[in-house]
């Protein structure tokens, strides 16, 4: 380990919430699966599946009423929906735009590719419904339910046409691991399976650009490290008690990860002789009831500043801000009423969170280190299941795109000066 990393771990500090644990709020698919059979798997309990006639989810509110609901942002000066994209085959799971190409995955197995507000092309995977997104050097990389991570990318010759790649783990080194018995681990009494593979779904990806490295959690309570380069697996690690829900990067190579088991876990990765990873605990930011279902990393100029955001399944958004190499607890963004689904940065003072109440929240840290609420953005008929952010190059500020399980991604323009509509209060409350 470097002086540099044995200074770091020396100095991390957790503040955990002394907000009540409150009980779990309704989403769209249970943020705490504990096994990946068939019976226990999340997608089992989940609305659009019709064997779930007995899940509590079917009285959501969000299936109560399917009518369209007029878009609104409730600060026109600060937000505005500039177009909606809707194919009606599938609801919304992940998004990832680069440039003026957007990509949407849907448990329908399909990535389309929007540009300029239309469809510009699409590709299919065989089985597996797209659960991530992550782009990187010209390659798409789409994490799936049956537990495969599939790699894409663009005709040289034609740009609306897509070819899958490859598969992580690539074929020949799970075929050599599987002839070696000490590649095997243990995922659940009496069952052994390949390390290399995750056996069941791949909930989130995140991407280490700098460093070259794809992260992948999983409900099997793994993360997988893989170069990006060649594709090759370096490390897997378990890593919670229950189903991962959500990686993030940040800090100069730290590892996040948020689970159903109501933890934030930071890991500190160091490199090896041989060009493989071991990351290392390095703290327990919180550990709670409620389960952790989104996570994001907003940075400063250099690496020993900026902010981890976390979603949990009660409706809260808890925040650390960096301080001499250790971790602060900030206060929590209340408002949403039931899961905060997903989180997005814009910048480095813009958090955005997507609810499954239907509401995306827009908040911005001042410089004195406070937050303010600057939008509430409603016009989705369903969950608020994933946001991606890009920069809008003829406003100057943002544009945000909300996937739904409504089946539509809706298309928002933020600025960067927007008028506030709350303050965080000193103790983290928000005073609204």
């Amino acid at each position: 380990m470097s002086p540099t990393m044995k200074d770091q771990s020396k100095l991390f500090k957790t503040f955990p919430c002394s907000r009540p644990a409150d009980s779990r709020s309704p989403s769209e698919e249970d943020p705490s699966p504990r096994t990946s059979t068939d019976t226990g798997s999340p997608y089992v309990m989940s609305p659009w599946n019709p064997a779930a006639s007995s899940s509590p989810f079917v009285k959501s509110p969000w299936l109560q009423n399917s009518a369209a609901v007029a878009p609104l942002a409730e600060h026109p000066s600060s937000a505005r929906l500039i177009g909606s994209l809707v194919r009606q085959n599938g609801h919304l799971y992940s998004l990832a735009t680069d440039g003026d190409l957007l990509y949407t995955g849907s448990d329908s197995k399909n990535i389309r590719v929007w540009k300029d507000q239309a469809e510009f092309s699409g590709f299919k995977s065989g089985s597996g419904l797209v659960k991530a997104i992550v782009l990187s050097g010209g390659k798409i990389f789409t994490g799936h339910q049956d537990g495969k991570i599939r790699v894409w990318r663009a005709s040289h010759r034609d740009s609306t046409q897509y070819k899958r790649i490859g598969t992580l783990p690539r074929l020949r080194d799970f075929l050599k691991s599987s002839i070696n018995p000490s590649s095997y681990v243990e995922v659940r009494r009496h069952r052994n399976a390949v390390w290399l593979r995750h056996f069941d779904a791949v909930s989130c990806l995140g991407l280490d650009a700098e460093a070259g490295l794809l992260y992948s959690g999983s409900w099997d309570k793994t993360v997988k490290v893989w170069r990006v380069a060649d594709s090759r697996c370096l490390e897997s690690f378990t890593a919670h008690d229950d189903a991962i829900n959500s990686v993030a990067v940040g800090f100069g190579g730290l590892l996040f990860t948020g689970s159903a088991d109501g933890t934030v876990k930071v890991w500190r990765r160091e490199w090896k002789r041989n060009g493989t990873t071991e990351h290392a605990l390095a703290r327990v930011l919180m550990r709670q009831e409620s389960a952790v279902t989104a996570l994001a990393v907003t940075t400063g100029s250099d690496a020993s500043a900026g902010v981890v955001y976390c979603g949990t399944s009660d409706g809260v958004v808890s925040y650390w801000e960096m301080k001499g190499w250790g971790f602060v607890h900030g206060g929590v963004l209340r408002g949403h009423k039931l899961a905060v689904l997903c989180l997005a940065t814009a910048g480095r003072s813009m958090i955005i969170s997507g609810s499954a109440d239907r509401t995306i929240r827009v908040w911005r840290r001042e410089a004195d280190g406070a937050h303010t609420m600057v939008s509430v953005l409603t016009g989705h008929a369903g969950p608020i299941k994933c946001l991606a952010v890009g920069d809008d190059v003829a406003g100057g500020g943002w544009i945000l795109y909300s996937g739904s399980l409504d089946k539509s991604v809706k298309v928002w323009r933020l600025s960067d000066h927007a008028p506030s509509l709350a303050r965080e209060q000193v103790d983290g409350a928000c005073a609204w």
